[in-house]
């Protein structure tokens, strides 16, 4: 117990947190959650997985699933999300998805940019054809912006110019009046909520009854969502209400008084504090212990929870991480689209991929080994194939190949062989 600080501390080692973090990422092994079942486990566990349209191998969700749900298919999710309809296409950290019995929680949200775009007269021009909207999704069913006829053009919030049609349906989507019926690739087709939503969902109170108590709730979620979290830092917390610095520490603290929330120390980081929720201790305190079952392998999101606080990436692993995707091309070090490569408890390498979907083929275009990984390693090449495998059949490939900076590397060249 620390002298510092009024609350216990727990303190851990390097290698317990990386386990800690992994196994509470569903990554220790990988693969090991089933079928749609696995997938609402998963998101109940982290509040929600980011989603994000880029689509090089999968979309980011995809590939969140695919490395811990066993045989997983783009379809499991497409149903949770648009028939099941136990999942919501919303927003949390970003444009993420979340349980729907979480759509509650998320009032005080949406009462927020009703409140903003009430009092923006720049969105007048969004309001004026809101009422074309409604009457066009009662007359005809879930329909996407371009199914509606509205040529006026309007500059949107991110400074370029949209279609009013468009800015309006995505302005009600925000502010809780549309829902997403389904998607077509990423483009949105939408219904009115009611439509989608039960009614007893619909009309449910906020479970937080103060501002505080959504703070808390919010930060406490967004610390499961981690993992591991550490206080500072501010991508990591996007998408609550009213959160700087200082409102954030209040809300860590009464989660500290209530023991929802306790204060980690890592042995060999003695300057940083961490913070892990009470309900994850059984985790923490199992991978005190190396772990007995075969290591595996997966290739991990580049938005993936675990890889949303990079520093840590770093801190943990020894392992630097940016996604490069709006780094110019000149500037990147590896590539457009790099997925950390994981085994076991390390992120032992990277790789570019690629998907020749008329084709059906996977390249690995490049691929890049973390210093000291040990390339003679029967035991990791093996975890590897089962990994690349299991990628394949996410992804409905039939054939594996190596891009030409990696074509005659003897170790990499085993992986291709297994289809």
């Amino acid at each position: 117990m620390s002298t510092l600080s009024p609350f216990p501390e727990l303190t851990i080692n390097k290698q317990q947190a990386r386990r800690f973090l992994l196994a509470h990422h569903g990554l220790l092994p990988p693969r090991k959650l089933k079928g749609k079942q696995g997938i609402l486990d998963y998101v109940a566990r982290v509040g929600c997985i980011q989603f994000d349209p880029i689509n090089v191998v999968g979309g980011n969700a995809d590939l969140v699933l695919q490395s811990r749900i066993a045989n997983y298919r783009p379809t499991m999710l497409q149903e949770s999300l648009y028939q099941d309809r136990t999942l919501i296409d919303g927003f949390d950290k970003v444009a993420s998805i979340y349980q729907t019995k979480d759509w509650p929680y998320f009032s005080r949200f949406r009462t927020r940019l009703q409140e903003r775009y009430a009092s923006d007269m720049h969105a007048e021009g969004r309001f004026k054809v809101a009422a074309q909207v409604k009457e066009a999704l009662q007359a005809r069913g879930p329909l996407s912006s371009i199914e509606i006829e509205h040529d006026e053009r309007m500059m949107w919030d991110w400074g370029f110019a949209m279609r009013v049609v468009r800015a309006a349906m995505d302005t009600m989507y925000w502010m809780g009046e549309l829902g997403i019926h389904h998607r077509v690739h990423t483009r949105r087709v939408f219904d009115l909520v009611e439509n989608l939503l039960p009614a007893r969902l619909l009309k449910a109170p906020d479970p937080n009854r103060t501002p505080s108590d959504y703070l808390d709730w919010h930060v406490l979620r967004r610390v499961g969502g981690m993992g591991l979290a550490q206080p500072g830092g501010s991508e990591r917390w996007l998408g609550m209400e009213k959160v700087p610095g200082s409102n954030r520490k209040q809300a860590l603290t009464r989660l500290l008084e209530k023991e929802k929330a306790v204060r980690v120390r890592i042995d060999e980081l003695p300057k940083l504090e961490f913070y892990v929720r009470t309900a994850d201790l059984p985790t923490l305190e199992q991978t005190a212990q190396k772990p007995r079952r075969t290591l595996g392998a997966a290739f991990i999101a580049p938005l993936d929870n675990l890889l949303w606080q990079r520093n840590l990436l770093d801190l943990l692993f020894d392992f630097y991480y940016r996604w490069e995707v709006y780094v110019p091309a000149p500037k990147r070090m590896y590539g457009y689209y790099v997925l950390p490569v994981l085994y076991g408890d390390r992120l032992i390498a990277r790789l570019d991929p690629a998907f020749d979907r008329a084709g059906r083929v996977f390249t690995i275009q490049n691929w890049w080994w973390q210093a000291g990984v040990d390339k003679k390693d029967e035991d990791m090449l093996a975890a590897l194939k089962t990994c690349v495998k299991a990628f394949c059949k996410y992804l409905g490939a039939s054939a594996v190949r190596l891009g030409e900076p990696i074509n005659k590397d003897r170790l990499l060249k085993k992986l291709v062989r297994i289809l």
